[in-house]
C-alpha cells in the first residue's frame, strides 16, 4: 500500500486517493513547461545562433544537451521519488528547471546556454517522473483516467502552442522571452499551487539502488551521445565507437547489478510481461515521428518556403491542435474502450498521416497540408491521453515512480534519438541528392546541413551569384525528397507499432487502481 505523508513530512497516514483538483493543475502546468522547452527553442534556434554568433555544433547542442540529461536522469528521478517523496522530488526539479531557464534567458554565449540546458534537463526529469507518480498515487479508476487525460492535454498544449508562442515571442522582442515564459509558469506553480500537492512514497523503498542508477544513467547517456555525435564525427570514429562500447558495457553491468539487488531500481522480471514491453515502446511509435515533424518542419518552412518564425509556427496548427484537444477525450474513452484498441488505432492514424504528408512540396499551400497534419495530430493526441495511465497501470501502484521513470525514459530517449537521427538522415539524403541535381556546385555539404537547420538563405550567400538560383531549386527539391523518405520510414515504424500493440497488449495486465 502506498503511504501518503503530510506536507511537513511526518508520520505516514492512510492513502488519500482523492487529492485536490489543484494538485492536478499543479502537475499539469509543471508538465506544460517540458514540451515548451523542446518546441520553443526549435523555432527560436535560428535567431539564437545569429544573436550569439554560434556555430552549427554549439547550436545543435541547445536541443541535444537538454535531451541527453533529461533521458539519462528519468529513471533515477523515479527511484528517488519513490524513496524520498514524489512531491519533494517534483518541487526540487521544478526549482532547478526554472533557475536554468532563467540562466538561458540571460546567457551571452551559446556555451552557457548549452550548460544551462543540460542542467535544465535534470530538473525536467524530476518534474516529469514525479508528477505522473503523484497522480497515480492520488487517484483511482475513472478519476485517475481523467487526471492522466489532463496530464496528456498539458503535454499536448505545450507541443501545440510551443511553436506558435515561440514565433510570437521572437517577433515581439527576443528569443530570450521563450525561456522567460517557462520561468513564469514554473514560479506560478511553486508559489501558488505546490502546497496542494500530496506527498507520497513507496513504504518498502528502504534504500536507493545507486549502483543501478549509475550504470543505467551512464549507459543511456553514452547511447544518446552516439546518436548525437555519430552524424557529426562519423559512425566509425574513435569517439563514437568508444561511446557505443561504453554504453553496452554499462548496460551489462546494470543487468548484473539489478539481478543481485533485493530492491532493484528496475524490476527486470517485468520484461517477461508482453504488455509492459508494448507500453514501454509506445513512445517510439507515437512520439518519434511527432517530434521529428515539430523540430524539422519549421526549418523547412522557413528555409525552403521563406516563411517567418511566426508563420512557421502557425503552419503547424493542424498538427498540434488535435494534440491539445484530444487527450481529455481519450482519457474518458479509456473507461469504455480497451487501451490496446485505442493505442493501435492511434498508431494507424499516425502511419496514414505520415504517408499522406509525402505530398509535401516546396511552396505548397496550407490547404494541402491540413488533412495529413490533422490526421497525424489526431493519432498522437489520442495516444497522449492514455499512454501515461497505461504505463503506471502496468505495475503495482507502489512502484509507480519506477514505471513512470522507465516509460518517460523511453519517451525522452526516443525523442533525443529521433532529433539526432533525423538530422543525420535528412542531411545525408539531401547531400547525396543535391550532388546529383547540381553537380556544378563544388562542395554542397554545408549547403545541405544548413538547409536542414533552416539556414538555406544564409548559406546561399556563400554560393557564386551565377549558381544561386540553381542551388536554391536543387537544395529545395533535395530536402523535400529527403523529407518524403523520412516520412515513409516513420509510417513503417507506426505500422509495426500498431500491429505489435494489438497483438501483444492485454488490458487485464493493466491496473486502474
Amino acid at each position: 500500500m502506498t503511504s501518503v505523508i503530510d506536507q511537513q513530512g511526518t508520520a505516514p497516514k492512510a492513502v488519500n486517493r482523492t487529492a485536490s483538483p489543484l494538485a492536478i493543475l499543479a502537475v499539469a502546468l509543471s508538465s506544460l513547461t517540458l514540451p515548451l522547452a523542446v518546441t520553443g527553442p526549435a523555432v527560436a534556434l535560428t535567431d539564437m545562433a545569429v544573436d550569439l554568433r554560434a556555430g552549427i555544433a554549439e547550436t545543435q547542442w541547445v536541443q541535444n544537451a537538454y535531451g541527453v540529461t533529461f533521458a539519462a536522469c528519468l529513471l533515477a528521478a523515479g527511484a528517488l521519488a519513490d524513496r524520498h517523496g514524489r512531491r519533494r522530488v517534483m518541487i526540487s526539479g521544478l526549482w532547478l528547471f526554472a533557475a536554468m531557464s532563467a540562466l538561458c534567458a540571460v546567457a551571452q554565449n551559446m556555451i552557457l546556454v548549452d550548460i544551462a540546458r543540460a542542467l535544465q534537463g535534470i530538473g525536467a526529469a524530476g518534474v516529469l517522473t514525479s508528477g505522473a507518480a503523484v497522480l497515480a498515487a492520488s487517484f483511482t479508476g475513472a478519476a485517475r483516467a481523467k487526471a492522466f487525460g489532463v496530464l496528456g492535454a498539458s503535454f499536448g498544449c505545450g507541443l501545440a502552442l510551443g511553436p506558435l508562442t515561440a514565433g510570437m515571442l521572437v517577433n515581439l522582442g527576443s528569443w530570450r522571452l521563450v525561456f522567460l515564459l517557462n520561468v513564469a509558469i514554473a514560479l506560478f506553480v511553486l508559489l501558488f499551487l505546490a502546497r496542494h500537492l500530496p506527498e507520497s512514497r513507496d513504504p518498502d523503498a528502504t534504500s536507493v539502488d545507486w549502483a543501478g542508477l549509475a550504470t543505467f544513467s551512464g549507459s543511456l547517456a553514452l547511447l544518446t551521445l552516439v546518436f548525437v555525435e555519430g552524424p557529426v564525427n562519423g559512425w566509425t570514429s574513435t569517439g563514437t565507437l568508444s561511446a557505443a562500447a561504453g554504453s553496452v558495457l554499462l548496460l551489462l553491468a546494470f543487468v548484473v547489478v539489478e539481478l543481485r539487488q533485493a530492491r532493484p531500481v528496475f524490476d527486470l522480471s517485468l520484461l517477461a510481461k508482453p504488455s509492459f514491453i508494448v507500453v514501454m515502446c509506445q513512445p517510439f511509435t507515437v512520439t518519434f515521428g511527432f517530434v521529428v515533424l515539430l523540430v524539422y518542419l519549421p526549418p523547412y518552412f522557413q528555409g525552403v518556403s521563406g516563411h517567418s518564425a511566426l508563420a512557421s509556427g502557425a503552419l503547424l496548427l493542424p498538427l498540434t491542435l488535435p494534440v491539445l484537444s484530444l487527450p481529455l477525450v481519450a482519457g474518458r474513452l479509456a473507461a469504455r474502450i480497451p487501451l490496446r484498441v485505442m493505442l493501435a488505432a492511434s498508431s494507424s492514424l499516425i502511419a496514414a498521416g505520415s504517408l499522406w504528408l509525402t505530398t509535401l512540396q516546396p511552396g505548397g499551400s496550407l490547404a494541402e497540408l491540413i488533412g495529413p497534419l490533422a490526421l497525424f495530430g489526431i493519432g498522437v493526441g489520442s495516444a497522449f491521453g492514455v499512454m501515461d495511465n497505461a504505463a503506471v497501470g502496468s505495475v503495482p501502484v507502489e512502484r509507480a515512480g519506477m514505471a513512470s521513470g522507465m516509460f518517460n525514459t523511453m519517451r525522452i530517449t526516443g525523442e533525443t534519438i529521433a532529433i539526432a537521427g533525423a538530422a543525420a538522415l535528412l542531411s545525408s539524403l539531401t547531400l547525396n541528392d543535391l550532388r546529383d541535381r547540381a553537380p556544378v556546385l563544388d562542395d554542397p555539404t554545408l549547403l545541405a546541413g544548413d538547409a536542414v537547420q533552416g539556414r538555406l538563405a544564409q548559406s546561399l550567400d556563400a554560393v557564386p551569384e551565377d549558381q544561386r538560383e540553381v542551388a536554391m531549386q536543387a537544395t529545395s527539391a533535395a530536402l523535400t525528397s529527403a523529407m518524403h523518405v523520412t516520412l515513409i520510414l516513420l509510417a513503417v515504424l507506426a505500422i509495426v507499432g500498431a500491429i505489435s500493440t494489438f497483438a501483444f497488449m492485454r488490458d487485464h495486465d493493466l491496473s486502474k487502481d
